[in-house]
């Protein structure tokens, strides 16, 4: 789907600019492709009944599978083996070691559940060829899980539970109206609703089980978003920026219907969700791309110690049923993510993963800064910039300026390996956070509403002047990329502004509006109006704005060599989108290298897939905009 994403630098960082001159050119190894994506990724962390082990989805094998690791660390075991598509880890089942688990169809997302059971023997708990399930959550008793299927309308979700006993489902709310659920209470008399009116607010009702009623609890739309009930199944909690530029705390009293602020901070709480027991609040901050932690104590709602990972910071946590043990993300923008367990009564922590390849040497990665600079208009724009280390006056180095997903996306204080991968091969990066981003403010985000690919690609335009005006950057080399809607802008600007970016990496990035609106999968039916009140409605005169900025429509302008990549599955971005494009640019006489996987959906998932298109990257950037005959990566031959 075409998302506001979701998809999270404790003090606010303002820089004009960064200029830093090196005196001493430090000396990096070049890392290959393949040691870079020897890297290991890791996701989740459900910890089993008995809290001796936690349930992961790792790429270890190439592409994802589940595996369990011992709770105080050891060896990583395998819980599927596939070599074909990838397999997500859901949860251990409450009382016994069975395994839930999701996959689709190489990247089709029409998603299925399945349960690992104690035999070893694998069931889909969810058939049907194009029925899209999703796991909503364990029952208060721990003898069901929810989950949301668009099995009776392929439009809308329904809400069911299903016996762990016997797998048998019930259906709990059918959704007749374009509804997400976004919840239920642990006696199951409530359940919380969602109703999307534009691509950053909804509507939210709790509706009542037992005598079917249904209350809106919003006064106004303002980023409203469900999050929680309270474990006695008394109040309900959700953010709203109703009033401000940033989302804080409410709750909603289930019985008298009253509402009042909980907690607010500087910038937006992006979620919190409470422990299996209720005793604990678990709270996440978006400062400035970068996800805050608290745990709090629900009834002094004071913030309890967490280890201390001085450079590193928790981006992530999970608790076990009985609330005794902690998972932990941590990681930076010069580290991916390794998975800690902490036991909270003996203050043990341990570490179960050590997720960045041994060869690679820390200090050879850069750790991003945040810098701001004025667009054309005076608007502060926000951006995370990586410099190689030896860049300098003395030595100057191609940039390349990086567009998020979305529209509404933000470039986050993360790692990346495709961004650390170009740095360390002698490219800047600035990751610009354009007019439209989330984190930054009601107001910054509604900036680019029906106006995409105009001021928004404006304020990239402006990333690329700062850029040229810091002394260790080639102003003469500047590029741009991104990815779907990232991959959309870096079309707009070789169409509409052809002489600004020297070449465009472009991956599953929409040219054609229209039809890519007119395209959305039935599953995603409950978004539509939302997509069409900010990019437009393609079957209204808003078609007419939507043709000039599709970049199909305008690729005989384009002169500068250009990089597009595709996975065949992508329900978001079709194929034809990056295969027109392709064609008409070619038209041109100018350089085009495409890449087509026809086992990847919207984002490449498997290893040698990653390789190959971050390693044909490399190369086309080396040749177009570095001017060298070809990359120095030689992992690949």
């Amino acid at each position: 789907m075409i998302s506001k994403i979701l998809g999270l630098a404790t003090l606010m960082l303002f820089f004009s600019c960064i200029k830093e001159t090196k005196d001493v050119q430090k000396n990096v190894t070049h890392y290959s492709i393949k040691q870079f994506m020897d890297n290991e990724s890791v996701y989740g962390g459900s910890f089993s009944a008995d809290n001796n082990n936690v349930l992961v989805s790792s790429n270890l094998s190439g592409i994802f599978n589940v595996y369990s690791i011992p709770a105080s660390g050891g060896e990583i075991t395998p819980i599927t083996s596939s070599d074909s598509t990838s397999i997500f880890s859901t949860s251990y089942f409450p009382n016994d070691n069975r395994i839930l688990f999701s996959t689709d169809g190489n990247g089709n997302e029409i998603t299925h559940l399945y349960v690992k059971q104690l035999d070893g023997s694998v069931q889909d708990l969810t058939p049907g060829e194009n029925a899209k399930s999703s796991f909503y959550g364990w029952s208060g008793d721990e003898k069901y899980f929810y989950f949301g299927s668009n099995k009776r309308d392929p439009n809308y979700f329904d809400v069911y539970k299903l016996a762990i006993d016997d797998y048998t489902t019930t259906m709990i709310y059918q959704n007749n109206d374009g509804m997400e659920f976004s919840g239920i209470s642990n006696d199951e008399n409530f359940i919380a609703l969602s109703k999307s009116i534009n691509t950053n607010d909804y509507d939210l009702f709790i509706y009542n089980v037992k005598t079917k009623e249904i209350n809106k609890i919003n006064d106004h739309l303002s980023a409203n978003m469900a999050q929680d009930f309270s474990e006695d199944n008394s109040t309900f909690y959700y953010t709203t920026d109703d009033g401000g530029e940033f989302s804080y705390l409410m709750a909603y009293d289930l019985q008298s219907k009253e509402k009042k602020k909980v907690m607010e901070k500087a910038w937006d709480i992006s979620g919190i969700s409470f422990t299996s027991k209720g005793s604990y609040m678990v709270v996440y901050v978006n400062e400035d791309g970068r996800n805050a932690v608290e745990v709090l104590d629900s009834k002094t709602m004071k913030p309890i110690n967490l280890p201390d990972f001085k450079d590193s910071s928790i981006t992530n946590i999970r608790f076990s049923k009985d609330e005794k043990w902690m998972c932990m993300y941590v990681g930076g923008t010069n580290k991916p993510s390794d998975l800690y367990t902490y036991n909270l009564e003996t203050k043990e922590q341990h570490k179960l993963t050590n997720v960045l390849n041994d060869a690679i040497n820390i200090d050879d990665l850069v750790t991003a800064k945040v810098i701001r600079y004025k667009s054309f208009d005076g608007t502060e724009i926000p951006a995370i910039y990586y410099a190689p280390h030896h860049a300098s006056k003395d030595n100057q180095v191609p940039a390349m300026v990086w567009v998020h997903g979305g529209p509404g996306g933000q470039s986050r204080q993360q790692f990346s390996a495709l961004i650390q991968y170009l740095v360390n091969h002698g490219y800047a990066i600035l990751a610009v956070n354009n007019r439209g981003s989330s984190g930054y403010g009601k107001t910054f985000y509604k900036m680019d509403d029906k106006n995409h690919g105009e001021k928004d690609l404006k304020d990239c335009i402006e990333g690329k002047n700062w850029l040229a005006k810091q002394s260790e950057i080639d102003g003469n080399k500047i590029g741009i990329l991104g990815g779907s809607y990232g991959g959309f802008m870096t079309m707009a600007a070789l169409t509409s502004t052809p002489e600004e970016f020297k070449v465009g990496v472009n991956l599953f990035g929409v040219t054609n509006w229209m039809r890519t609106l007119k395209s959305i999968p039935p599953y995603w039916e409950a978004y539509r109006t939302s997509l069409y009140l900010e990019l437009g409605d393609p079957f209204t005169a808003d078609s007419v704005r939507l043709k000039r900025i599709s970049p199909l429509f305008h690729a005989d302008k384009v002169t500068k060599p250009l990089i597009v990549l595709q996975g065949s599955q992508d329900p978001r971005v079709l194929q034809i989108e990056s295969d027109e494009i392709v064609e008409a640019v070619r038209k041109n006489n100018v350089p085009v290298d495409y890449v087509l996987f026809e086992d990847e959906g919207h984002g490449f998932r498997k290893k040698e897939n990653q390789m190959e298109a971050y390693s044909r990257i490399l190369k086309f950037l080396d040749t177009y905009l570095k001017n060298e005959p070809e990359s120095t990566d030689t992992a690949l031959k």
